[in-house]
């Protein structure tokens, strides 16, 4: 019997949890967030009906505490539960506990999720239903003989792997032997902080291969249907970061094949809802079982755009004990579709998380363009969650357009005060080997220029951004001062020729190692400067506000924006944006710490500190383990030496930069 939900809580936060009050809202369904104390200011928050405050800032205190959720749940007065994806979504006691709480679990029962949530047990399953699977190993109550031996068994290199959850959390590739104890422990971990689980397993690791994963649904009247392949082999750290349907690599005969197993998954699962089996590719064709994602996906937008169905509406109704309704279970793909994720992270540092506050947030309206987003200018970016800031979703009649489409929105999305992994998305968007469809899972270790390069701009486009740059700033300080405001700011708007220039203005920026030396002088409608004493040639000003400059240089014209945060500047165009830190005149003593100092590369908590005062290290050897947005980061030795201070002990909370481990470099016999 069908059932009418009227209230739903949403067990998650950030963009998913703005995704599905969309939907809810189309519906006329009444919506209930959840946030933490570090969540209190998020857009979710506030786009929500109500909300309840979860008390406390990590996820074991608040998004992964099934208990409180329940409970804000029958206090909001809800009549069904959304996980969305991550946190809680895969939990089995977590469904449990709302169906007992006769709470609605917007997805599948809590023995399916049980069932493809053991992904050893899911295998098994596959196995016997004839889905080709991938040999693996459960390492529960092994003793660490026993997980060598089995490793021996796969061969190298192999995969470990968490069982529970998804998004690349506690998995690691190991290429030989030695390596073995220290990832699966580290897995271990990373499992345990992710999703409250630490079993983890081996299993046989295909090199180069494609990540391809079919989305499926199923009702409770028998229906259950393939909703084609997405793409998801462009990853790093095992987790996606670029999503595209149809796969390049997937023909009509493949695409059925694929279809059915997925199907034939599902049935064997008795499953409800949305899911996603996903599947490795090998180059001759060969496809094998990886796992059942029991809910919905982070790139379901790509799936939507070339169906044109609501998946979050498909899975409300489906809750309610609908049937599928024809245009899903008669489904039609057209066109093409490509999602990228924007992650708070420095791509050439190891995509290392970062955090700040955004300080300024734009995207540009373009048609075929969907932004999904769990940010807003002033959002303060927690270490305590994934890093996942937005999605970009392009849509386009064929694949190269929507490749384009979502390179230049990116190029123009002006997202300033926290280091992000946008200009490395743009690259890989205008790759000849992304266009050509030569996409693997070892894509960005075949590509490592673009990840080095991720940031650079040319020379001239540098030095048109920092004139731009010290030409508005002057203007600001002009419009800004106390006395004297009378005065020229050193340009006017009026047509004439060169005539007499102001004296030679000096800016200093400072872009990364660089320093950035930009010397003008402005006339009534043109300039003279000079970068680094370079001439610049030929310059004309149009038009000069504090936030705008419309500047020619050697005859190419350029509309350039300003946002400032703190003495951090950002300088955008229609190519992209610089970020130059403003060099004081009189700066302040060094305060970075005492020579031989390794600082923090981001906020986090010290999970481990593996040295001790005196201990002998080489170069790269690992010195602290740190966690920061539920992943481990491991601080290595830059040189042979000796420890002299460590300055941090399990358990701290450190911000980027702080001082960690001091080191004495010897010549060590």
């Amino acid at each position: 019997m069908n059932l009418k939900i009227t209230s739903v809580l949403i067990a998650n936060r950030g963009e998913i949890a703005r995704r599905i009050i969309r939907s809810c809202r189309d519906m006329g369904i009444r919506t209930v967030a959840v946030y933490s104390d570090a969540d209190t200011g998020s857009p979710h928050v506030k786009e929500a009906d109500s909300a309840i405050r979860l008390s406390g800032t990590a996820p074991t205190d608040t998004y992964l505490r099934g208990d409180l959720l329940v409970a804000a749940a029958r206090k909001a007065g809800a009549d069904a539960v959304h996980p969305g994806y991550g946190f809680l979504s895969e939990n089995a006691d977590f469904a449990r506990q709302c169906e007992d709480a006769g709470l609605v679990f917007v997805g599948p029962t809590s023995t399916t999720i049980e069932l493809m949530g053991d992904k050893l047990r899911s295998k098994a399953l596959m196995s016997e239903i004839g889905v080709p699977v991938l040999q693996g190993f459960d390492l529960t109550a092994l003793t660490a003989e026993e997980i060598a031996d089995r490793a021996t068994q796969i061969g190298f290199p192999l995969l470990v792997k968490a069982s529970a959850g998804g998004g690349g959390r506690g998995m690691r590739i190991v290429n030989e032997p030695a390596e073995v104890a220290d990832a699966v422990a580290s897995a271990k971990r990373e499992a345990l902080s992710a999703f409250g689980d630490e079993t983890v397993f081996l299993e046989r690791y295909l090199v180069n291969p494609r990540h391809i994963e079919v989305q499926v649904f199923a009702d409770e009247h028998g229906n259950v249907v393939s909703l084609f392949e997405r793409e998801c082999s462009i990853q790093r750290r095992h987790q996606k970061i670029i999503e595209e349907s149809p796969s390049t690599a997937v023909d009509d005969l493949l695409r059925k094949r694929l279809g059915e197993a997925a199907v034939a998954t599902t049935r064997a699962a008795d499953y409800r809802g949305a899911g996603t089996v996903e599947f490795v590719l090998a180059d001759d064709g060969s496809f094998y079982f990886l796992e059942m994602n029991t809910r919905l996906q982070v790139e379901h937008a790509v799936t939507e755009a070339v169906t044109g169905l609501d998946l979050v509406r498909l899975q409300l109704r489906v809750a309610q004990g609908e049937a599928l309704p024809p245009e899903a279970l008669n489904p039609s793909m057209t066109g093409h579709a490509i999602e990228v994720r924007v992650y708070a992270e420095d791509p050439t540092k190891g995509f290392l998380p970062t955090s700040g506050t955004v300080e300024h947030f734009r995207v540009p309206e373009r048609a075929g363009l969907r932004v999904d987003s769990g940010i807003e200018t002033g959002f303060a970016i927690s270490t305590h969650y994934d890093p996942m800031l937005a999605k970009f979703i392009s849509y386009a009649p064929v694949r190269e357009e929507a490749a384009a489409l979502l390179a230049i929105a990116l190029r123009e999305t002006q997202l300033d005060g926290v280091t992000t992994n946008i200009g490395l998305l743009a690259s890989i968007l205008e790759d000849n080997d992304f266009l050509a469809g030569y996409t693997t899972t070892s894509f960005l270790d075949d590509h490592r220029e673009l990840v080095a390069n991720s940031s650079f701009v040319t020379d001239g486009v540098l030095a048109r951004r920092a004139l731009a740059a010290a030409l508005i700033t002057q203007v600001q300080t002009r419009d800004s001062a106390v006395a004297q405001q009378t005065i020229p700011s050193g340009w006017r708007n009026n047509p004439s020729s060169w005539g007499v220039h102001t004296s030679t203005q000096t800016c200093v920026y400072a872009l990364g190692d660089r320093e950035v030396r930009v010397a003008y002088a402005v006339g009534p409608s043109t300039a003279k400067a000079t970068i680094d004493g370079a001439d610049l040639g030929e310059l004309r000003v149009f038009e000069l506000t504090a936030s705008t400059a419309d500047l020619e240089m050697n005859g190419v014209r350029g509309l350039y924006e300003f946002v400032r945060g703190g003495n951090r500047v950002y300088i955008h165009d229609r190519f992209g944006s610089t970020a130059f830190d403003e060099v004081e005149r009189f700066p302040a003593p060094d305060a970075r710490g005492s020579r031989g100092s390794l600082v923090a590369p981001m906020p986090g908590s010290v999970q481990r500190v593996l040295v001790e005062v005196g201990s002998v290290v080489t170069r790269g050897e690992p010195l602290l383990i740190l966690e920061a947005m539920k992943m481990e980061h491991t601080v290595t030795s830059p040189v042979d030496g000796v420890v002299a201070e460590v300055l941090v002990a399990n358990g701290d909370q450190v911000e980027a930069g702080a001082a960690l481990v001091v080191m004495q470099q010897e010549q060590i016999s």
